[in-house]
């Protein structure tokens, strides 16, 4: 199933980072919401630029915060929680969000190593299938000295 789903191009994302390409399969099956806003947002060119703000060792590197501080987001509204039992992997992406399990925006994490403590807590929405080693190369830090960028992030679909 996963290689059938890696093969939608409407629900793939390419996330192009300084050491190279990295392939997002996306998972509508389990977060459809937050698939659409993820797309929207990446269809506007919303990420392309944006810094990953932090970058914890052996944990997650979050992104998709404009002001680059952690507590921005896009001008749509908040979405409400899609929480499953999809278990947070290394690969995995989930949504950050603050306390309330309704305040996800645009900002995203994708996980290093797997952390169980996050499953039903967090929104998961894809994962990573291609790529993985660029994102282990992201600087990391709270916030990284010198922040890693999204160089350009699209909709498989819409690539040229």
């Amino acid at each position: 199933m996963a290689n059938a789903q890696a093969k939608d191009p409407e629900n793939t994302l390419f996330l192009d980072l300084k050491d190279g390409r990295v392939t997002i399969q996306l998972r509508p099956d389990l977060a459809p919401q937050h698939v659409e806003r993820i797309k929207k947002l990446t269809r506007e060119g919303f990420y392309d630029g944006i810094v990953f703000h932090r970058v914890i060792d052996g944990f997650m590197a979050q992104t998709g915060d404009p002001t680059g501080t952690g507590s921005g987001g896009s001008k749509e509204p908040d979405l409400a929680a899609e929480f499953t039992n999809a278990p947070f992997r290394r690969g995995t992406l989930g949504m950050a969000r603050a306390a309330s399990p309704n305040s996800a925006n645009s900002q995203f994490f994708i996980m290093f190593n797997d952390g169980d403590w996050l499953n039903g807590k967090y929104t998961v929405f894809g994962e990573v299938v291609d790529g993985m080693q660029f994102i282990d190369n992201i600087t990391r830090g709270e916030p990284p000295a010198n922040p890693d960028k999204i160089v350009k992030m699209q909709v498989a679909a819409d690539a040229q």
